[in-house]
């Protein structure tokens, strides 16, 4: 599995793909990057919420059915880290009644396409969506080892890291899972450039003494 996609410059938007059907995954990517987008394919929400700490993209497009995490939530995730910062598109080839629809935009999502599409339709929406993204400021623009690049909820996290909480015990004291406060903790090791929760937590107290 892993990521998939080519290198491509700085100028041109990212938009991160996530379906653990291969063949839907690189057929989507190949219509993105012929049109332009530095297009990079995941199979996993977990795969995906990892490369997103590291370079936010301008939009996601997101199947619901994914292994572990689904689409649903990897949507909600990204809505509480990044707001309109980051573009969610829902992609559903066996959730296409209303409700799902309504579900998807409740959660934050900024559209939701029903399979099979239309090509030029969905580059249509990727277009529109990217362009009021891009506009904005991004906090992965901070320099590394900034406290200001940390989202709330990575704050949450790391104060609790340094409070001596585990793993288990930071999820169950933020009500979610053990697997989300591991994406949690990639995202600030990455954001503040260092390599372990040790030197993460140490970043931080060294923070509040100053």
């Amino acid at each position: 599995m892993g990521r998939e996609g080519k290198g491509v410059g700085e100028h041109r938007s990212i938009v991160v793909v996530v379906d653990d059907d291969r063949s839907c995954r690189k057929f989507l990517l190949s219509i993105l990057q012929r049109a332009g987008y530095a297009a990079t394919g995941f199979a996993s929400a977990e795969e995906a919420q990892a490369a997103i700490a590291v370079k936010r993209p301008a939009v996601v497009l997101t199947d619901v059915q994914l292994p572990g995490v689904s689409g649903y939530e990897l949507c909600r995730e990204v809505k509480n880290e990044y707001g309109n910062e980051v573009a969610v598109i829902i992609v559903s080839g066996d959730r296409a009644e209303a409700f799902d629809r309504a579900a998807g935009i409740l959660l934050g999502a900024d559209d939701y396409i029903v399979k099979p599409f239309d090509s030029g339709e969905l580059l249509a929406r990727v277009w529109r969506l990217a362009g009021r993204t891009n506009g904005k400021k991004r906090a992965s623009d901070a320099r590394p080892g900034e406290m200001d690049a940390l989202s709330a909820r990575e704050r949450e996290v790391l104060d609790l890291l340094a409070s001596g909480f585990d793993q288990d015990e930071i999820a169950r004291a933020l009500f979610i899972s053990p697997k989300t406060v591991a994406t949690h903790i990639q995202r600030i090791l990455a954001k503040l450039g260092v390599h372990n929760r040790t030197q993460a937590v140490a970043l931080a107290l060294r923070r509040e003494r100053t």
